[in-house]
């Protein structure tokens, strides 16, 4: 599951590469390595993790991709400013989630859901094939499942957003896939609506109604019932944070 299932479950990754662009990439992201430092030289990387010189050039290049190092001929290897980091990058996404959660981040990635998934349940309303509608109630329906736990619901809610993006019909909607997975790992590592009977009932209701409106083209009743799910998963957030403060 990528994101969602490393936050919640801890997955890790095995390949040396994979290691090495992890612990360096999150030592980056929680300031170990501030930006504008430069970071040690190749032979005291490989040193440090264990590691070939193939084998940290390949990783320096993925972080390279990630904007979060730039090398610099006859400097070194920079670290750069987090307004050039790759957040919808699902790792640098997931180490920042890591590293703690807070009221700011959170309200942040509310604020990008709430300007882009509305308007995909609102194009899902114009342009939903039936197929696509009949399995969007599918998974609403699976939501309710008493059996969930708050890992299994928090990956049927990331298949339903996932869905509604594909539905709209518009491809650029799955780009905003990690920003998603972000929200959703905070939400249901705060506070999953798995613990309860309540919980999973009022997020199957919730959900239901987004398909509903879908359904009955109605794209303004789509766009508000997607609006009343994220920012119900963001108060919920919310306020576990506040009581932790």
């Amino acid at each position: 599951m990528g994101l969602l299932d490393q936050t919640l479950n801890g997955s890790t990754t095995r390949t040396s590469h994979a290691l090495v662009v992890r612990d360096l990439g999150r030592q980056i992201v929680v300031g170990t390595f501030p930006p504008g430092s430069i970071l040690p030289n190749d032979k005291e990387l490989s040193l440090r993790f264990g590691v070939s010189r193939t084998v940290l050039r390949e990783a320096m290049k993925t972080l390279a991709a990630k904007h979060l190092i730039e090398p610099k001929a006859r400097v070194g290897t920079t670290v750069l400013d987090p307004v050039r980091w790759n957040l919808l990058d699902a790792d640098v996404l997931r180490w920042r989630v890591e590293d703690g959660l807070d009221a700011v981040f959170l309200a942040d990635l509310t604020t990008m859901r709430r300007a882009f998934e509305p308007e995909a349940a609102a194009l899902a309303a114009r342009r939903a094939t039936s197929g696509a509608i009949a399995e969007l109630y599918a998974i609403a329906d699976r939501l309710s499942d008493p059996h969930h736990d708050p890992s299994s619901l928090a990956e049927v809610d990331l298949e339903f957003h996932l869905r509604v993006a594909d539905a709209s019909l518009n491809p650029f909607m799955r780009s905003f896939t990690s920003l998603i997975e972000a929200a959703l790992a905070i939400s249901f590592k705060t506070s999953s609506p798995a613990l309860t009977a309540e919980g999973l009932a009022e997020c199957a209701v919730n959900h239901r109604r987004i398909v509903e409106a879908i359904e009955d083209r109605n794209e303004a009743a789509a766009r508000e019932a997607m609006i009343r799910v994220i920012d119900y998963g963001a108060s919920r957030a919310s306020k576990v944070l506040a009581r932790k403060a």
